[in-house]
């Protein structure tokens, strides 16, 4: 017990050491970081085929940062459990089905989770363009993937929203506004909007809608465009009015961007887009609205839109970072698009027969 306080004391101070070093221009602005703790449980279930030979399962597992402490993990399953680590140093889960196994295999993960708000004042006079030496240390997250593209296309449209700006504050939030303005997400009108399957740049940027990951996917590539190094988030939200019920909570994705002399600073257009536009609330879509914010949904609050730009609230649990994943030991079928969840092969393809219900409960920090 004395040893998951002093962890926990050493997150905090790290966390307000991050904010004050942020914000050290005008430390008049500093608020200390919300904090919050639950209680998770992650159900996954596959199920097994009757022709299969191999049947070999990645899976998510929480992340550990500097924001988030997690305690009691536990990954509940009839098969031996491996872990290692993937390319993007996510911490992974890994088991492989014995030939013959009937009915589904379940993996039931439960932990706690402590987590602290991330809270920052960016001040864009603090940070700099990045130098020659810098972009190449950060080349991995200047590279496209799979459906994060960077071409000439999104090059020359990067080059009109963002026209000779070379601060990396002033660069990201001129495509923070842009992607803000222009794209709506799908849960305001499910009837018309829909969100691509897989996180697409191209589809965002075509059909002007889609879900967490098309907004981000479309924002990392004019980042990336623009020389500003990003990297995705892939984790789930606590949402307040799904505190202890039995439904499935989904996963959300958000997005950190690097500055120099700041570092890495988290942002979440997708939400912010929820509050910063005006749209009509309806049978169809208030549901879907309220389950995809993290504080819930009580109208449009400009607030919100200054806030995910920089900060990101503590309802939310990490479980990767990055796109087009080569896992340990490595997969068959290709890059892994991502890991929110679980990845399945069964005789070397892809396999996505496969179910999750991610619930949780509030506890006292």
């Amino acid at each position: 017990m004395l040893r998951k306080r002093i962890q926990w004391r050493i997150v905090f101070l790290l966390t307000m050491c991050c904010c004050f070093a942020v914000s050290a221009n005008d430390s008049s602005k500093v608020v200390q970081p919300e904090q919050a703790a639950f209680r998770i449980k992650n159900v996954l279930t596959v199920k097994i085929p009757p022709d299969a030979k191999t049947v070999r399962i990645w899976f998510a597992v929480p992340q550990e940062d500097a924001y988030s402490v997690i305690a009691n993990f536990n990954a509940a399953t009839d098969h031996p459990v491996h872990y290692d680590w993937d390319s993007w140093r996510n911490r992974v889960g890994y088991l492989e089905v014995p030939s013959g196994t009937q009915g589904p295999v379940t993996i039931t993960e439960t932990f706690d989770l402590k987590r602290t708000e991330m809270r920052n004042v960016i001040d864009p006079k603090a940070t700099r363009p990045l130098t020659d030496s810098e972009r190449t240390a950060l080349s991995r997250y200047l590279q496209p993937t799979t459906y994060v593209v960077v071409n000439d296309q999104i090059k020359t449209f990067a080059k009109s929203i963002v026209g000779g700006e070379t601060n990396p504050v002033l660069q990201a939030r001129k495509i923070y506004d842009w992607t803000l303005q222009n794209i709506d997400y799908w849960v305001k009108d499910p009837d018309h909007l829909k969100a691509s399957p897989v996180g697409s740049t191209e589809y965002c940027l075509s059909n002007k809608t889609g879900n967490c990951t098309d907004f981000h996917s479309l924002f990392a590539s004019l980042a990336m465009a623009s020389g500003l190094p990003t990297r995705m988030i892939y984790g789930s939200l606590m949402k307040p009015t799904l505190d202890g019920i039995q439904v499935d909570a989904s996963y959300h994705c958000w997005l950190q961007f690097y500055a120099p002399n700041l570092g890495w600073l988290p942002l979440d257009v997708s939400l912010a887009n929820i509050y910063g536009k005006e749209f009509p609330l309806t049978d169809k879509n208030k549901v879907l609205v309220e389950r995809t914010t993290a504080t819930g949904y009580h109208g449009i609050d400009m607030s919100k839109v200054d806030y995910y730009f920089g900060n990101i609230d503590d309802r939310r649990v990490v479980w990767s970072v990055g796109r087009d994943l080569m896992m340990q030991p490595p997969q068959d079928d290709g890059p892994v698009n991502s890991l929110p969840k679980v990845y399945v092969e069964v005789n070397g393809k892809q396999y996505t027969d496969w179910t999750r219900e991610f619930t949780y409960k509030a506890l006292t920090p």
